[in-house]
This record gives C-alpha cells, sequence and structure tokens, in this order.
C-alpha cells in the first residue's frame, strides 16, 4: 500500500498559481488512480481532479475545469495539481488519494489511500 505526501500548498493571492505534489511511497505507484480531493472549513470533502493510471484520463469538477490541471510521473512516484487563476473560493486543505483502481475516479469512498494534506488559502 502506498504512502502519500503532500507538498507545494500556501498563501496566494487571487488570480495567482500553486503547484501542489504528492510523493508517493511503499508500493506500485503506477497500479493506483490518483485523485485531488479538497475540504474548506465546515464543508465536506470534495472531489477536485482525478487521473488514471497511466495518465491517459483526467476528470475535473466543474468548479476547477479550464483553471486546474492533473499529472503524473509514474517514473517520481508523484502526481501533481497545477492550479492557475486561483479565486477565494479554492481555499481548502487539498489532499490527494489513490485509489487502486483501473480508469479515472471521482468517487471518494473509492479511495483507499489519503495524504494528510496540504493548506491552500487564496486572498482577495
Amino acid at each position: 500500500q502506498v504512502h502519500l505526501v503532500e507538498s507545494g500548498g500556501g498563501l496566494v493571492q487571487a488570480g495567482g498559481s500553486l503547484r501542489l505534489s504528492c510523493a508517493a511511497s511503499g508500493g506500485t505507484f503506477s497500479s493506483y488512480a490518483m485523485g485531488w480531493f479538497r475540504q474548506a472549513p465546515g464543508n465536506e470533502r470534495e472531489f477536485v481532479a482525478a487521473i488514471r493510471w497511466n495518465g491517459g484520463s483526467t476528470n475535473y469538477a466543474d468548479s476547477v475545469k479550464g483553471r486546474f490541471t492533473i499529472s503524473r510521473d509514474n517514473a517520481k512516484n508523484t502526481v501533481y495539481l497545477q492550479m492557475n487563476s486561483l479565486k477565494p473560493e479554492d481555499t481548502a486543505v487539498y489532499y490527494c488519494a489513490a485509489a487502486y483502481f483501473p480508469g479515472v475516479i471521482n468517487v471518494r469512498e473509492k479511495y483507499d489511500v489519503w495524504g494528510q494534506g496540504t493548506q491552500v488559502t487564496v486572498s482577495s
């Protein structure tokens, strides 16, 4: 089973960009579909983006389409989330997650392994 560690969060002004990274260890990274989720205070954890094990397919929440891009480098056991044109409503703790699943999946309950999260704060 993989272990996931996120990095790259921080404070950014509205309209700015951040790139989150999620490094995996202890398992066969390329066997897992990967996803990014986020949770703002008082809200449930929501789907942001997902990518197939080989990077061949991706899926995004409507709220981030055209602004966020998920990618992965299986040689580096890392998945990324490039976030552009950030808005204050993107403020949340961002989590990466792994699912032993052959396709792309946006269902939180299907993900087996979670990272500890990284805070993203977008100021207006």
